[in-house]
């Protein structure tokens, strides 16, 4: 570890202003204060916090990939629950002054893994941690980003805003996350919040998976898709449509208006997320009877809950492709229609640019390879 008073007066040298009457000798002084300048900041640079990745429960093998991509290793640490189901989490190594990142889908026994987040972050903080960035690859209660005129007198909560309360209390300095359902919820958030897109990721594999995709058309599920279809119909050259839900009750769809023309071409259906899947078959079944000659979903995140796998195995899809942002291993196995893209290498590079002081913009319309 270097002396005080040398890294200051170092750091001094640094700085100083160049004066000399002789031309030569200014270009000389030049070029020696240039070289202890890069000195100096080889010397800061290499006493900046190193980098800890950490895994919670809810998505183990993405975490691994992650560091992989890296080429690091899983942080240490221990979870586990007491007998009365409260969670307890050591950290099994030291984090005093690391950049850490902890990384926690919403998935699975949502309560449990978000409580279990909370818990991580906070024992980074409290251990010395220099920031710590929570990566949710699935942000948990992003539903339930605003009051819905659905509820009676409007008392529904707004759980995500509670969500981002209790993250930056917890102590989080920074979010990662991909393709939020409401692109709001970034407002709900003192500290930033990087919201990668899938949608780089989802072109590719068109490109490489669909063979007649010049013929294709984009199609949204509903209304509130339509901007992230025209983008991708956009990058893709092909037109879109969308599909106007009408409903007579709470979930229940009465009826289903198809605006566009999908007749001999191939549908793209494409959403952030599907649950019980119940939109998406209605919506591919009205796309057969409009002639569509082939039907492809295409989803950020697949939480496939209830009947959700039955559904799409009685249903007429060439493939339900989703990512990796939850688990996909089970449902893989129950339902071979089902193909998974990996988005870990846009999780890694985003951590390995929050790291270095980087952008990450170019993620937004790029896969790194």
């Amino acid at each position: 570890m270097p002396d005080t008073k040398s890294l200051k007066s170092e750091q001094n040298d640094c700085v100083m202003p160049v004066r000399s009457a002789n031309p030569i000798r200014a270009r000389s002084l030049i070029r020696d204060n240039l070289e202890k300048q890069a000195g100096c900041l080889n010397l800061i640079h290499s006493r900046m916090p190193n980098i800890k990745v950490f895994s919670g429960t809810s998505h183990p093998d993405l975490a691994q990939r992650i560091v992989d991509r890296l080429g690091i290793d899983l942080g240490k640490v221990v979870t586990k629950k007491f007998s009365n189901l409260e969670t307890c989490v050591e950290i099994g190594e030291s984090v005093r002054g690391e950049d850490v990142y902890i990384v926690q889908s919403g998935s699975g026994e949502i309560n449990d893994n978000l409580m279990e987040l909370l818990i991580m972050i906070n024992a980074c903080k409290i251990a010395s941690a220099s920031r710590v960035t929570a990566v949710i690859p699935c942000f948990p209660y992003a539903r339930q980003d605003k009051k819905d005129k659905a509820h009676a007198q409007s008392r529904a909560p707004i759980s995500a805003k509670l969500v981002a309360n209790m993250l930056s209390v917890a102590g989080a300095d920074h979010i990662i996350t991909m393709d939020l359902h409401a692109s709001q919820i970034q407002g709900f958030f003192d500290i930033p919040v990087d919201n990668l897109y899938a949608e780089p990721a989802v072109l590719k594999w068109i490109k490489e998976n669909i063979p007649e995709w010049k013929n294709s058309i984009i199609v949204s599920p509903d209304a509130g898709g339509a901007k992230r279809v025209t983008s991708i119909a956009d990058r893709l050259n092909v037109e879109f449509a969308l599909i106007h839900k009408e409903r007579k009750k709470a979930n229940e769809v009465a009826s289903m208006v198809l605006v566009g023309d999908v007749k001999d071409k191939i549908a793209i259906l494409v959403d952030d997320m599907a649950d019980t899947c119940g939109t998406i078959v209605h919506a591919a079944d009205r796309l057969v009877e409009a002639g569509a000659t082939k039907v492809y979903a295409i989803l950020t995140h697949g939480i496939f809950s209830g009947p959700a796998i039955s559904r799409i195995n009685n249903a007429c899809f060439e493939a339900v492709v989703v990512t990796n942002t939850i688990p996909q291993d089970g449902h893989m196995r129950d339902c071979p229609k089902i193909q998974c893209i990996d988005v870990s290498m846009m999780f890694a590079e985003a951590v390995r640019r929050t790291h270095n002081g980087e952008s990450v913009s170019y993620l937004f319309s790029n896969v790194p390879y």
